[in-house]
């Protein structure tokens, strides 16, 4: 059995032991490790449950909070799998929490709105335009990026630690919101996160300014948003 699927499965059973919360009834929220710094979460929990229309979270049963092996296995402090929500114990604030836990709500409609989402291959064009500006100004700015890199939409380590270790998230973030291309530099990464970053835009920032600079994207998730017979 994976490691994971495992946990989630001695957590139902042993939930007593654990702090145990809900969102709306229907998403059950384990603690298995205690916050690093004081996190309100039922405030996190409140924000998730207003925010997020309940069709959207269909595909989440169960929320774990905690360390787990795969995070540094998977250089990652939260991911989605099987059903189940996994989050880092390690956030800075109440905001950060949510941010990781609605970004991984949109990996999780990814599947049942796959052909909304990416069927028409619209999204990818816009993805993919976005990376073309992103190559010609880090060309300008003396950088050597890799053309075939970043006229791939698919996740890879080595795009992933190029715009990380070469270029640098702070620089990235720069260009990203001086040219309008994204709303954080992690949305350039892939085709699926430059959805889910989008996603936690328009549900918790600011959806005029996601239609102004990704009209595309905003269209998509508007639909899903709008689609409560899915």
């Amino acid at each position: 059995m994976y490691k994971l699927d495992y946990i989630k499965e001695s957590m139902n059973r042993f939930s007593e032991q654990r702090d145990e919360y809900d969102i709306g009834g229907f998403i059950q929220v384990y603690v298995k490790d205690k916050f690093e710094t004081p996190i309100d979460i039922n405030m996190v929990i409140s924000q998730i449950y207003t925010s997020i229309p309940h069709h959207l979270l269909s595909e989440v049963d169960s929320l774990f909070i905690g360390m787990f092996d795969e995070f540094e296995e998977m250089d990652t402090n939260a991911m989605y799998k099987n059903g189940a929500i996994y989050v880092s114990n390690t956030q800075d604030n109440e905001e950060d929490l949510a941010d990781d836990i609605i970004h991984e709500i949109a990996h999780s409609i990814e599947e049942p709105y796959g052909y909304v989402i990416y069927g028409d291959g619209e999204l990818e064009r816009e993805f993919l335009q976005k990376r073309k500006k992103l190559y010609e100004i880090l060309r300008e700015e003396g950088l050597h990026p890799d053309e075939g890199m970043f006229s791939d939409p698919v996740y890879s380590q080595k795009m992933d630690l190029y715009l990380y270790e070469d270029v640098g998230y702070d620089r990235l973030n720069f260009i990203a919101l001086s040219y309008g291309l994204y709303t954080s530099a992690y949305s350039a990464t892939s085709l699926r996160e430059y959805f889910a970053n989008g996603f936690e835009y328009y549900f918790i920032d600011n959806p005029d300014y996601l239609q102004e600079i990704c009209p595309i994207l905003y269209k998509k998730i508007k639909e899903i948003h709008e689609d409560d017979q899915h």
